[in-house]
């Protein structure tokens, strides 16, 4: 596969402000907000750059919600309570990588989950990532989305208001947002925190 350098300037970060709100604003607003993964091959100089724009996104509270990791603080939901903008990224099913960005002032537990992504920049490299030509289903689902930018546990704790290897920026909302309850969870399923574009044809379901 040829991979081709980075040409075009890359969008600036979301402030840290964006994040450092109740999740329950937050999560909407990541709608349109794009996914930027830089790549720096090693066998090759220059950089390769990756972007989606987000579609579809699920929020997920403190200990007041039983589907949130945060329910209880252990070590690993603990990165929850930190420091707004931070990437928490979490082995799911023993198969795939989730992604979710946190919410919340510093000491307040919340994250929203990546959950589908339309590619934007970088689709060749996202298909060879993904081993498939099918366009729409690159970044469907959460575990998909990851592997399609190469995100892993390498980026848990990662400050997703920097420009870098991984950040978050501004990119074009949705005309429309839909609610609906959160995917494939068991308890406080009902909660109508599932947010995403209506019209997309990249939301996963």
């Amino acid at each position: 596969m040829t991979r081709r350098p980075v040409q075009l300037a890359l969008p600036p970060a979301l402030p840290r402000a964006f994040f450092e709100r109740p999740t329950l604003e937050v999560a909407p607003d990541l709608l349109g907000t794009l996914v930027v993964r830089v790549l720096q091959p090693p066998e090759q100089p220059g950089s390769v750059v990756l972007v989606a724009r987000l579609v579809e996104v699920e929020a997920y509270l403190g200990p007041e919600d039983p589907a949130s990791h945060a329910y209880r603080r252990t070590p690993r939901s603990a990165i929850m309570w930190g420091p707004p903008g931070r990437a928490y990224v979490y082995f799911s099913y023993g198969n795939h990588f989730c992604m979710n960005v946190v919410t919340e002032p510093e000491g307040t537990a919340g994250a929203v989950l990546l959950r589908a992504a339309e590619p934007v920049e970088g689709v060749e490299v996202m298909r060879w990532l993904r081993a498939t030509d099918d366009l729409r289903q690159l970044l469907r689902g959460p575990g998909r989305l990851t592997k399609a930018l190469a995100v892993d546990r390498g980026f848990n704790g990662w400050d997703l208001t920097q420009p870098g290897s991984l950040y978050l920026a501004r990119g074009r909302p949705p005309e429309k947002v839909a609610t609906s309850a959160r995917v494939g969870i068991r308890r406080a399923a009902d909660r109508p925190w599932r947010f995403f574009d209506p019209r997309s044809p990249f939301v996963s379901r």
